[in-house]
C-alpha cells in the first residue's frame, strides 16, 4: 500500500530503512482496514484509518506506523487464541518475504512478549 497506491516508498525493502530513521510512530498510528477488520473483529464495514497527524509527523512515522499495525494485528489475533485454547504463546515461528524486516521482526517479538522465530529460507511456501 505504502509503495503501490501511496508512493511513498519505491520498494518494500525501503520501508524498514524509512521506519528505522525514527524512535517511533510520532503519535500516528494506522489501521489497515483497506477490506474490513477481519480476524478476530470480523467487520467488514470497518475502513483503514490513519490518526494522530501533526505538523510533524513525517512519512517515516508513517512508514514506522504502518509497520507496528502489522505487529498490533498479529497481536490481537495472538491475545485471541490465547483467549480461546487457554494457552499462552511461547514462540512465533514467521516465514515469507516480511521477515527480511528485522524491525518489524522485533516489533512483533516486542509487542507478543515472545521471541519470533525465523526459518534458515525465509520463502519456504512452496516447500
Amino acid at each position: 500500500w505504502m509503495r503501490d497506491q501511496m508512493g511513498l516508498i519505491k520498494s518494500a525493502a525501503e520501508i524498514e530503512t524509512l521506519a528505522s530513521s525514527v524512535e517511533d510512530n510520532g503519535g500516528a498510528y494506522f489501521v489497515p482496514a483497506f477490506s474490513g477488520l477481519f480476524a478476530p473483529y470480523w467487520r467488514p464495514d470497518a475502513r483503514g484509518v490513519i490518526t494522530g497527524l501533526t505538523r510533524y509527523v513525517t512519512k517515516a512515522h508513517i512508514a514506522r506506523a504502518v509497520l507496528e499495525a502489522t505487529a498490533w494485528q498479529t497481536r490481537e489475533i495472538s491475545d485471541a487464541m490465547t483467549k480461546d485454547s487457554g494457552v499462552e504463546l511461547t514462540a512465533l515461528k514467521v516465514d515469507g518475504g516480511m521477515t527480511s524486516n528485522n524491525l518489524l521482526m522485533q516489533t512483533l517479538a516486542d509487542f507478543l512478549d515472545a521471541p519470533v522465530v525465523r526459518p534458515m529460507v525465509a520463502e519456504t511456501t512452496c516447500l
